[in-house]
């Protein structure tokens, strides 16, 4: 049976995954290792205490910052929602895209990914802007995803953003730069 329903193997071998993690998950993170980008103990004796807490000004200066994103990143994980940080930065890594041959691919690529009902990392949006963008990607251009990219972030921001910034996460990160300091 499952040869003949491998999409179904797939999806029920990623449920199980997420499903196993449940007992890992932790909204604590004492050893940041984890979740900072390349060299995690240099990294982290790198990051101030000012850069953590100038995360906290706007969702936007978290976003900019290359360890507060992978933060975030961690966090929403915890809470199963990744998948609307990494639509925004396929968002953002598309508007930088140069060869109009490409464009179609990736328009695509991201629509099936994140967008259309049923994908295997869908985003909360709304059914205008779905549709909206699945009308944009048909003749895709730069902006075709800005619509739902800014719901996203819009959601982020106030939703998940607020929640970061009380997590056990970004105290305990905060509280190991500040003691680096004593």
């Amino acid at each position: 049976l499952t040869p003949l329903l491998p999409h179904l193997d797939h999806r029920n071998r990623g449920m199980r995954t997420r499903l196993g993690c449940l007992s890992h998950k932790s909204d604590s993170y004492n050893d940041f290792t984890a979740i900072l980008p390349d060299k995690p103990n240099r990294a982290l004796k790198r990051l101030s205490t000012e850069e953590a807490t100038r995360w906290a000004d706007s969702f936007d200066v978290l976003l900019s910052h290359k360890y507060g994103l992978a933060a975030f990143r961690a966090f929403l994980k915890t809470e199963f929602s990744e998948e609307n940080l990494e639509f925004w930065l396929a968002c953002e890594d598309f508007k930088k895209t140069r060869s109009s041959a490409k464009l179609a691919a990736k328009a695509q690529r991201i629509f099936e990914e994140f967008i259309d009902v049923q994908a295997p990392r869908e985003v909360n949006i709304d059914f205008q802007t779905r549709e909206l963008t699945r009308r944009n990607v048909q003749e895709p251009s730069l902006s075709c995803f800005d619509q739902a990219q800014g719901k996203v972030h819009s959601l982020m921001e106030k939703d998940s953003y607020p929640r970061f910034l009380r997590s056990k996460i970004y105290t305990d990160l905060l509280s190991q730069t500040q003691r680096r300091l004593s």
